[in-house]
This record gives structure tokens, C-alpha cells and sequence, in this order.
């Protein structure tokens, strides 16, 4: 992928239909292309060391994290899984670090350090402003893990959608606007094996006995507060259907709009949700203890 354009001056609009929300970046020329693929690079150092310690134990390589990267803090190994679990949880976890090294050569020199991350009391905050509890541990269990995964697959898949109309020209034509695609689409499939192995289990189990669907519902809820709407609820389906007779989606696989398209945000409305703050001008705060890297790091609106 060769050189970082300046970002275009033109305002997309993503969506084709009433009920999507619409999101309406307008660039300046003080942003670049270097610096979206930046934001994309510290959302991607944070879902590798979370799977990458769930999975492994162990975070991303030194080799993977920059001259200056920053200092993770939490973040254990998940046992007492299957083989069936343990496989899926690497399968994500190797996704998620050769995201990060796909980004790192795309930027090349441009590439910022990982910055310093909370994958512990980060998760606290964000249960107990959710109402799940004071504590709340993403590496106890399985169930617990998907429930930690629940909070950032959702919202790559809205950050990706919501950056790319940001790429300029250049920037589409070096190649950007195709691997944000095909990054975005692989995060959803992240998202949507989360999705129904969560709704599965309270189909399974119940949700009173399997509490774990309505933890991620009310993760939905907080995020919606946060970070601008755009999202769905999960449900266990009711009622029957035939060959012939659909009934209303419940949102299980994906979070999308009536028309069945992926909602997006804006850099700001997920720098509000991964900070954990609707304030506006917060710089830092809840994953990102001392901020993004890079230079779109403050939440201006």
C-alpha cells in the first residue's frame, strides 16, 4: 500500500433509507489518511492484547507494539474451556494481531506505539455504569469472555463503517477503502459468532440461569448512551415462521439498521464509548487510561 494521501474535503453520507443513521464526517485538510489509519491501529492494539491474553496469556509481540508502546494493565489467560472454545479463541486473537501488523506496514514509519491500556478496572467502570456490578472479570469464564468480546466487536464494526467516507481520494485508490472493507467485514464475523453464541445460550438455558445476554444488552445500552445510538438489542426469538412468512428480526447475527445495514459512528462517538465518557473534549479515560496515540484522540463533540 503505498503513500498516505490528505484526507478529501467531501461529506459522505452512509445509508440509504430514513431509519439509518447518518453520519456526516467532513474532514479537514489537517487530517490524513495516516492519521484514520492510526485511529483504526489503536482500536486494533486493543482487541489483540484482550484476545491475545484471553487466548495465550501473553500480549502482543514487542515486534508488534512500537518503539514507545504504552504499558497493558489486566488481562489473563481464560480456562476451563473446551477445545471447541480454546480453538475459537485463537482463531480471533491471530485476526486481531495481523490486524495490527497489516496496519503497522501499511503506515510504516507513520505507525504510532501501542498506547497504554486497562483491560481490568477499565471493565469495572464500564460493568457497574452499565448495571451489571462493581466487578466484572471478561477472563473468569467463557461466558464472561464473550460478554468482554461483546463490547468491542460491535463497535470496530461501527468505526470501521463510520471512517472510511474519511479516506481521500488517494487514499481509496492506494488500496485503504478496500482493506478497511475487508477488516470491517472480518471483525462482523466476529461480532455476529458473539452475537449467537450468546443468544444461543439464553435460548439454552434460559436468561435467568444464563444472566450473560442481558449483561451484553445492557453493554448495548451504555454504548448507545455513549456513543450516539446505533444499536440493537438482543433477543430470544418468539413465536414461529414458515417458508412463507418471515417474522420481525431479533437482531440476533447483526446490529443493524431496518434495512439491514451496518450502523456507523463517527471517530467521536467511539472515542466517547472505549474512553467510557459522553463528555465532550474527553481525551482519555477507561481502555485508554492516558489516550489514543496518534491525532485523533479527543472527543470534540
Amino acid at each position: 500500500m503505498a503513500g498516505i494521501g490528505a484526507a478529501g474535503a467531501a461529506t459522505a453520507l452512509v445509508g440509504c433509507g430514513s431509519d439509518q443513521p447518518i453520519v456526516t464526517p467532513t474532514p479537514s485538510s489537517s487530517v490524513t489518511d495516516a492519521d484514520i489509519l492510526n485511529f483504526a491501529l489503536n482500536l486494533e492494539y486493543l482487541e489483540a492484547e484482550f484476545y491475545l491474553r484471553a487466548a495465550t496469556g501473553s500480549g502482543l509481540a514487542t515486534a508488534d507494539t512500537g518503539s514507545s508502546p504504552g504499558t497493558v494493565t489486566g488481562g489473563t489467560q481464560v480456562t476451563g474451556l473446551t477445545t471447541a472454545q480454546q480453538n475459537i479463541l485463537n482463531e480471533i486473537a491471530y485476526d486481531e494481531q495481523q490486524h495490527v501488523r497489516f496496519l503497522r506496514s501499511a503506515l510504516g514509519s507513520a505507525a504510532v506505539s501501542r498506547p497504554a491500556i486497562d483491560l481490568s478496572a477499565s471493565f469495572n467502570a464500564l460493568a457497574s455504569a452499565a448495571g451489571i456490578g462493581a466487578t466484572f472479570n471478561p477472563f473468569s469464564n467463557f461466558n464472561t469472555f464473550l460478554v468482554g468480546a461483546f463490547i468491542f466487536e460491535d463497535v470496530g464494526v461501527t468505526a470501521y463503517a463510520g471512517a472510511a467516507p474519511l479516506l481521500s481520494t488517494a487514499g481509496i485508490t492506494a488500496g485503504y477503502l478496500t482493506a478497511a472493507a475487508g477488516i470491517m467485514a472480518v471483525e462482523a464475523y466476529h461480532a455476529a459468532y458473539v452475537r449467537t453464541v450468546l443468544t444461543a445460550g439464553a435460548i439454552a438455558q434460559g436468561t435467568t440461569t444464563f444472566p450473560y445476554l442481558t449483561y451484553a444488552n445492557q453493554v448495548a445500552t451504555l454504548r448507545a448512551t455513549l456513543g450516539g445510538s446505533n444499536e440493537t438489542q438482543l433477543t430470544v426469538p418468539t413465536g414461529t415462521t414458515t417458508a412463507t412468512t418471515i417474522v420481525t428480526p431479533s437482531a440476533i447475527v447483526a446490529a443493524t439498521s431496518a434495512n439491514a445495514i451496518a450502523y456507523a459512528r463517527t471517530t467521536d462517538q467511539v472515542l466517547h464509548i472505549v474512553y467510557g465518557s459522553s463528555t465532550v473534549g474527553v481525551s482519555k479515560g477507561a481502555f485508554f487510561p492516558n489516550g489514543l496515540n496518534g491525532n485523533i484522540t479527543v472527543a470534540k463533540s
